[in-house]
């Protein structure tokens, strides 16, 4: 990897790796992340260490996952809503960066504690008060410790003053990490432009399963998603509209990169916080569209798209990756000491690098993922579920599925005696996985964990159904 480069890094909200055509979808129009899929690496198992924004963000900045940073659930954006202070005091990439000599700046959603004050390590803060809602109408965003309103689509705003920092950088010798959030792709999606919302209205939506919602997977809380009901397919062409939005506002980035004459020494990624269903599984949302959290497959990956100076060409790498991973790379391409950082941080991450260099490398062979009381260890071919005891005191049944004969998730066969060594070696790896990483007083397997109020509505302070 030549030199320091320059990062940017896209990671948006709720976007499914199904929904794109980076990924097979033959009805999304995406062309910049084709180009980033034709022109660099594609990962095709990319997971999120918690299917819910906050926590998956966190694991993003720090490296660690949910059981050590604390976060469980979404945050909610006032003191009114939530008790938990986020990764506050915590050092992050902005500080890991600032420390290489990167100019830092955060652009959009940050959502892993108070956005409402610049966190230590960036140079630009610029996020909006409204968080995950793209609306458009009038808005305040924060811009370093000023707050400014306008009126308008807040995903323009957020391009606009993602050019302003790369102009800032014109003159200067210094490489600098431009993180963008955008939003767009979170509920409620009834704010794109008008001509995209009319491209996608006709729609067949043939890449989405239809498929009922099988009670397996536990109580809807927002509702069964039919694809084919008139509703919900306007719901499903507004969710395609802000992708191709999203899309479209990152060319205007990576034009104003080729412009400055900076496109060949920047490495751009492209990801999501977690995924999302849109009818898969007649399901709505992620994680906690059901109760108790699943861990559906559209939920659990995301997109992850890379290019840039030393990295291959149209490579497509099936080994598994989640933002802990990315993390410890962009610690790697900044030429930190990737080792020690991830020491300190307890960081289950690993460079994906060398994955890039050989992606027959042999990895870590199990990905795990949490939501709040609830954990999953996944291989290629079987996951297991573990519901530990419910703060609701409701009991809430294990889960296994043989990913070969039953990739839908339609048979729960933890009692299965054929898949009882799997089973148990899965469980014996989760245990030994979180005994290595967790830290006990934030786990979300205990009380004192899942204590502090997150949101007005914890997914585990309801009884799952």
């Amino acid at each position: 990897m030549p030199g320091k480069p320059n990062l940017l890094v896209f990671l948006t909200d709720d976007h499914g790796q199904w929904a794109s055509s980076a990924y097979g979808n033959r009805e999304l129009h995406t062309p910049v992340m084709q180009w980033m899929a034709d022109t660099g690496v594609r990962f095709d198992h990319a997971f999120c260490p918690n299917p819910v924004c906050s926590p998956a963000r966190a694991s993003f900045w720090n490296g660690q996952i949910p059981s050590r940073h604390g976060i469980h659930d979404w945050l909610g954006e006032t003191r009114e809503t939530t008790d938990h202070h986020g990764i506050a005091g915590q050092d992050t990439l902005g500080t890991f960066l600032k420390a290489q000599g990167y100019s830092t700046g955060l652009v959009g959603k940050w959502h892993a504690g108070d956005s409402r004050h610049p966190m230590p390590g960036f140079d630009t803060w610029f996020t909006s008060l409204l968080g995950t809602r793209a609306a458009f109408k009038s808005q305040q965003f924060i811009d370093g410790t000023d707050r400014i309103e306008a009126h308008g689509h807040q995903e323009v705003f957020y391009t606009e003053r993602a050019i302003r920092f790369l102009r800032e950088q014109a003159e200067s010798e210094d490489p600098f990490f431009l993180f963008v959030g955008y939003t767009n792709t979170h509920t409620p999606h009834n704010a794109e432009p008008a001509p995209l919302r009319h491209h996608y209205r006709n729609c067949a939506f043939s890449d989405i399963p239809r498929e009922p919602h099988l009670a397996l997977h536990g109580r809807p809380r927002f509702g069964i998603f039919n694809p084919d009901d008139p509703a919900r397919r306007k719901e499903l062409a507004d969710y395609y509209a802000s992708i191709e939005n999203i899309d479209q506002q990152m060319l205007r980035i990576i034009t104003e990169l080729e412009n400055m004459g900076q496109l060949d020494n920047t490495v751009i990624i492209y990801t999501s916080d977690h995924g999302h269903m849109n009818g898969h599984h007649g399901l709505h949302t992620k994680a906690n569209a059901t109760n108790p959290a699943n861990f559906l497959e559209e939920s659990i990956h995301v997109p992850l798209l890379m290019r840039g100076p030393g990295l291959p060409s149209g490579l497509k790498v099936s080994r598994r990756s989640d933002h802990c991973d990315l993390h410890a790379t962009l610690l790697d391409l900044a030429g930190a000491d990737r080792d020690a950082i991830l020491a300190r941080q307890g960081s289950p991450g690993e460079s994906l690098l060398p994955l890039i260099r050989d992606p027959d490398a042999l990895r870590r062979d199990i990905q795990f993922c949490e939501s709040g009381p609830n954990r999953m260890a996944r291989t290629d071919t079987a996951k297991l579920i573990r519901r530990y005891p419910h703060p609701s005191g409701v009991e809430v049944c294990d889960a296994f599925y043989d990913l070969v004969s039953d990739p839908r998730e339609t048979v729960n066969a933890i009692q299965e005696p054929a898949h009882a060594k799997v089973i148990a070696d899965l469980s014996a790896a989760m245990d030994a996985y979180y005994a290595e990483y967790e830290d006990p007083e934030k786990s979300g397997i205990t009380a004192s964990g899942l204590s502090v109020k997150h949101n007005p509505s914890d997914l585990w302070r309801e009884k799952p159904g």
